[in-house]
């Protein structure tokens, strides 16, 4: 066959894409690309685009479309190249090809020898279970202006979970907002298209809680190694490990060893590492060496495509007024609008009834009542006290009895984990105590919460009452 006959191979393959993507996306990224050459030998096509950031977005959101219309065309093996045309100083055409193989391509790579004499000739490990949540996934992770630039630094990492750019990638923002969704989504896509990576998601308490039982079996090697053999490590909740001196120096000589084998790391946590009170110094610095990024709340057009989009999923029929007045009216978090979605089918079923405004406005305006509502201080105390049956007065003396002292502690736990108060601001308002007394406190409460079923339940008990207050 001649060029001429590959480049309308080319055009037809780019028809298939024009015919699978929206308009503005075909005419901004790939009506610029034109033709260069085809090698039926090495099956090589090589295709002219004007810059490498072409090359770098079309890898990152449509490698997938892309592969799936060129082997239509030129069969399963086609390797596609960029050609990357600028002009030096003295206008001369230079050619930059950049290679962007399809994901096959990955599977058919050798055997790495110099990993493998690393290993001292021992066999992979074996595989395991990557504990991702099977419903988070990039299809229903909505994009809008508050979630670009993580969305595509998250597809960039599944294309290349091996870049060191965003080496450590650490995830800040409120709770509800979605950081779960995308470290899950970032997951699932590598698993998808590296099979062979070990990937796990896991919160940092359910880490701390291995640790220490590790401690108690001594098997803390055995821990440390499990650990440092993961290819891609999401860790979610990081500021749960506040106080937990061994837990972080522990996951701190992790955290060395898979960034210097070039293992990513992925975190999420609910403020910046700067704001995180009784962390290391050596841990905070170490999360600010990659990417670090807020994940915004939505704005009122995001949140209108994650209802749509849920409503979609669940087959709901909600009038599209519904659906403008919660997406006006829920602004805290992603979660609140779709436990808002869920009470509606509820009632809907249960009271055999449509959706309509009426209902809708009911149940926000009782969603919203006491969740908008920041819980501060005086609440904690204030249930605290009446739930553990000590006083206010008792929180602020010298005493040293058992209910008191723990009363004490589970205010100063609750403090750390529901407001945005310094541990040593803390102290001062919980029983006038200092900046070391605190961090003992809430460490204490974290670590009996791992064995001790009676404090977990009376722990819920106050937090339910918190969130039931108004």
């Amino acid at each position: 066959m001649t060029q001429a006959e590959y480049k309308q191979m080319w055009e037809r393959s780019r028809e298939l894409i024009k015919n699978n993507l929206e308009e503005k996306h075909y005419r901004t990224w790939f009506e610029p690309l034109s033709f260069y050459s085809y090698n039926s030998q090495s099956q090589e096509l090589k295709i002219n685009a004007p810059s490498n950031f072409f090359n770098e977005y079309i890898s990152t959101h449509f490698l997938k479309l892309t592969y799936a219309a060129l082997r239509n065309q030129f069969g399963m093996g086609v390797r596609l190249f960029f050609r990357q045309l600028t002009d030096s100083e003295n206008h001369l055409t230079q050619v930059v090809e950049t290679a962007k193989t399809g994901p096959e391509h990955e599977g058919n790579k050798q055997p790495d020898t110099a990993n493998t004499e690393q290993r001292g000739g021992q066999p992979e490990p074996a595989q395991l279970d990557s504990h991702l949540i099977s419903e988070y996934c990039f299809d229903n992770f909505i994009e809008g202006t508050s979630n670009i630039l993580l969305r595509s630094v998250g597809l960039s990492i599944v294309n290349n979970p091996k870049q060191m750019t965003f080496n450590p990638l650490f995830i800040y923002g409120h709770s509800g907002v979605g950081k779960t969704h995308l470290v899950n989504a970032i997951g699932r896509g590598i698993k998808e298209a590296h099979p062979e990576k070990r990937v796990l998601y896991l919160t940092a308490h359910v880490f701390h809680v291995q640790y220490v039982d590790s401690v108690r079996k001594n098997t803390t090697n055995d821990f440390i190694h499990f650990y440092q053999q993961i290819d891609v490590l999401i860790l979610d909740d990081i500021q749960e490990f506040a106080a937990l001196t061994k837990t972080q120096s522990t996951f701190f000589h992790i955290f060395n060893h898979l960034k210097q084998n070039g293992k990513q790391i992925i975190l999420t946590c609910d403020r910046p590492p700067m704001e995180l009170q009784g962390m290391m110094d050596r841990l905070i610095t170490r999360f600010k060496w990659g990417l670090l990024a807020e994940l915004e709340l939505p704005d009122e057009k995001l949140r209108r495509g994650i209802l749509s989009n849920k409503i979609h999923r669940n087959g709901l029929k909600i009038p599209l007024d519904v659906v403008d007045y919660i997406s006006k009216n829920v602004k805290d978090s992603v979660r609140d609008l779709e436990g808002v979605i869920n009470s509606l089918m509820a009632h809907s079923v249960v009271y055999n009834c449509d959706i309509n405004l009426d209902m809708a406005r009911r149940i926000v305006g009782y969603a919203t009542r006491t969740e908008n509502k920041p819980i501060t201080i005086d609440d904690i105390m204030e249930h605290t006290c009446t739930l553990c049956k000590v006083s206010k007065d008792d929180i602020f003396s010298s005493t040293r009895r058992a209910n008191v002292v723990q009363a004490r502690q589970i205010a100063m736990y609750l403090a750390q984990k529901y407001t945005d108060l310094s541990v040593s601001r803390i102290g001062s308002l919980v029983g006038k105590r200092n900046h070391t007394t605190a961090l003992h406190s809430i460490k204490t409460i974290t670590d009996r919460l791992v064995h001790d079923k009676k404090l977990g339940q009376l722990l819920n008990e106050i937090e339910i009452s918190l969130k039931e207050r108004g």
